[in-house]
């Protein structure tokens, strides 16, 4: 798709456009950046897990079992790096992270299901924002209960043509 042509105006159109069409087919849930809304429906969709609504706090899906999932992703590109996910809130309100690093054209470059306890003994405290602050670093994968799931992502982006 040649983008060149286009006015700025048509481009914020076009992206306007764009998410829109992702809300519609249930992908997106918020007017946000979509990143976040994606990693929780990439991840529902994987495991058949629960969404929970916008407004519950400390977690955004569950399981069957009653498991609470607070959903992150991060998508990574030339101009930014970094492995900073979105704030955490409340440590105490999940069991498990299940985060997922994108690529810069939101493919699943990794994905993992992490306890909570992991994510506590990892996170520092950002009194600025009043939320705890994780990196999704490689090393996290080789931590004790780390559940590697990015090929369970993976297929779904495969097969994602709704």
């Amino acid at each position: 798709m040649d983008l060149k042509p286009l006015t700025i105006s048509e481009l914020l159109q076009a992206h306007l456009g764009f998410l829109e069409e992702l809300r519609g087919r249930g992908i997106l849930r918020s007017a946000n950046n979509p990143t976040g809304d994606y990693a929780e429906w990439l991840f529902c969709r994987a495991f058949g897990w629960e969404q929970a609504a916008n407004s519950v706090k400390g977690y955004d899906a569950t399981d069957a079992e009653g498991t609470r999932f607070q959903i992150k992703g991060r998508r990574l590109h030339q101009h930014n790096t970094s492995r900073q996910l979105s704030a955490i809130r409340d440590l105490a309100g999940f069991d498990v992270l299940a985060g997922v690093l994108f690529s810069a054209e939101f493919g699943v470059a990794r994905a993992a299901l992490i306890p909570s306890s992991v994510v506590q003994d990892r996170s520092t405290f950002t009194k600025h924002t009043n939320s705890h602050r994780f990196l999704l670093r490689d090393d996290i994968w080789d931590a004790a209960g780390v559940k590697d799931v990015t090929s369970h992502l993976q297929a779904v982006v495969s097969c994602d043509n709704l």
